[in-house]
């Protein structure tokens, strides 16, 4: 009787992994590992998820400001840039978000908390005067929102000169900017506050996809 007991306990049991905290942390490792190879790799060969929507263009100078004092302000922690393909979703966004209208952002927006609305077809929605409005205090035009007011962004000035190097940097990585857009960059800034900037960043979410 105690020969099969020992016969049957030894080997590669359940109740050693159970009760062996370490190999039980090993093989869990192990079958995540195994279940992000077989979902995640294949997207990087998949043309839905790396090729640009057609219609889909870089951010000028301009917009690419923007998107870095929205990324600075912390705003991605209330908004989200995803809208997920469910009918309640679509309904109130539009259409749902596809990857291929990302593959020129960096940092991707994806997946972030939304305690606001989703942002991303918020392009062409609302005048830029009620975005400054709005970016001022939230309250005057939305009476109920807790949205914190921006008032400093009509007071300064978009820093021109890291535009260019900003825009390299993103060329790099594949961002198609061409060398006249990038030696234009400062000069497509200046002047323009940042205030300006973020309106254009969100007057151009969501418009290359209907």
């Amino acid at each position: 009787m105690s020969n099969t007991q020992n016969q049957s306990s030894s080997g590669f049991t359940h109740e050693k992994v159970e009760t062996n905290n370490f190999l039980m942390i090993v093989l869990i490792l192990v079958v995540i590992a195994m279940g992000g190879l077989v979902e995640i790799v294949p997207l990087f060969f998949q043309k839905s998820t790396t090729e640009p929507v057609p219609g889909l263009k870089p951010y000028t100078a301009l917009q690419l400001a923007g998107r870095d004092i929205y990324q600075r302000e912390g705003c991605y922690n209330c908004h989200s840039q995803m809208i997920r393909p469910f009918r309640a979703e679509t309904l109130r966004y539009g259409h749902y978000s596809v990857a291929g209208e990302f593959v020129y952002d960096y940092p991707f927006q994806w997946g972030s908390k939304r305690t606001g609305p989703d942002l991303h077809r918020v392009g062409g929605k609302y005048s830029d005067e009620w975005h400054r409005i709005h970016l001022n205090n939230p309250r005057d035009v939305v009476p109920e929102s807790n949205m914190p007011a921006y008032p400093w962004l009509e007071k300064t000035q978009v820093d021109a000169d890291s535009m260019a190097p900003h825009m390299r940097a993103l060329r790099r990585v594949g961002v198609p900017y061409s060398d006249e857009e990038i030696a234009g960059s400062a000069e497509a800034v200046k002047g323009k506050t940042e205030m300006e900037a973020v309106i254009a960043y969100l007057q151009v979410l969501g418009t290359a996809l209907k």
